[in-house]
């Protein structure tokens, strides 16, 4: 949760002129890095389970492919994720394409694993429905006063949403059950987040070109371009990579006890860690017209308390 609600300072903080699709170059390129130091290290010691050599040396084609293909997924929602953020802001994105993500991702998980009380589940998710309106609420009253947040960046967010809670299924369903019981062919969480982190690349190599040449806003971007940033931008974005991937990784090693659908909806407290980012360290609705910190806050009790149930449904 921490980690998928804080990895976005990472994009804040680079130049003003470092756009998102050269940022999103060295992202990937963090979750890749993070992903094989963790396997080769946590993901290859210890008594149980397997090694990740043996473990990828055994892996069929489904468990693979369902990886690969989780990864193209969270690419392709990801990259209209941080275009939304460079136009509507940290809240407004999180709250909204996280949010639907969440609802999404929880009913999917739970359809594919049904784990967990139902009876909490569902108010759980609806507080954070709750919630999602009333962001947009205030996103309504901010964008009447204010030119810094766009209506496309509230559609990429609720598209970036959609997909967003479709991918996580594929990763749990390509790892086998028990983490003291290897079943061949299946991967252990640290192989399947490397394969997962591979489809998340080779689909970079597409889509970001795709983007570069036809961005949702601006001038079309050259790859000198990236080349062209400093130090500071390109660690930034391998940070923001590093920091989302140790959150994924921990995530699916939580749905071991978990169960998935509930693993998916406590990372995603990462909307409440996000918001409270954007609204109160980046101020992105300063001078905002009256009432709508109101609506933040009432929008922020409900993100909680909607995560406290489907905490307790588990």
């Amino acid at each position: 949760m921490l980690c998928w609600g804080s990895w976005s300072n990472t994009q804040k903080l680079v130049s003003p002129k470092w756009r998102f699709e050269l940022y999103c170059w060295d992202f990937v390129n963090g979750i890749v890095l993070a992903a094989f130091i963790l396997a080769f290290t946590l993901g290859s010691f210890g008594d149980h389970g397997r090694r990740f050599i043996s473990d990828i040396q055994q892996a069929d084609n489904e468990s693979i492919c369902g990886a690969i293909v989780a990864g193209i997924i969270f690419n392709s929602a990801n990259i209209l994720f941080m275009a939304a953020i460079s136009l509507a802001g940290m809240s407004v994105a999180f709250s909204v394409g996280a949010g639907l993500s969440l609802v999404l991702g929880v009913i999917v998980n739970f359809l594919n694993s049904p784990v967990g009380n139902i009876f909490l589940l569902v108010p759980g998710v609806a507080l954070i429905v709750v919630a999602i309106l009333l962001n947009a609420r205030a996103f309504g009253k901010m964008s009447a006063r204010s030119t810094t947040i766009s209506t496309k960046g509230l559609l990429l967010s609720i598209c970036s949403g959609l997909l967003m809670g479709l991918y996580y299924k594929y990763v749990a369903n390509s790892m086998f059950p028990d983490p003291l019981k290897p079943i061949t062919g299946m991967l252990s969480p640290y192989t399947a987040i490397c394969i997962f982190s591979m489809g998340v690349f080779l689909s970079n190599l597409v889509l970001n070109p795709l983007m570069m040449a036809k961005p949702f806003v601006g001038t079309q971007v050259n790859f000198s371009e990236y080349f062209e940033g400093s130090w500071k931008d390109h660690l930034l974005g391998v940070s923001g990579g590093f920091i989302w991937c140790i959150g994924m990784l921990f995530s699916v090693i939580a749905s071991y006890k978990a169960g998935a659908a509930i693993s998916y909806g406590l990372a995603s407290g990462a909307i409440v860690v996000a918001s409270i980012w954007g609204i109160f360290c980046w101020r992105e609705f300063k001078g905002a017209p009256k009432g709508t910190q109101l609506i933040l806050n009432v929008m922020l009790v409900c993100f909680l308390v909607g995560l406290l149930l489907i905490v307790f449904a588990r």
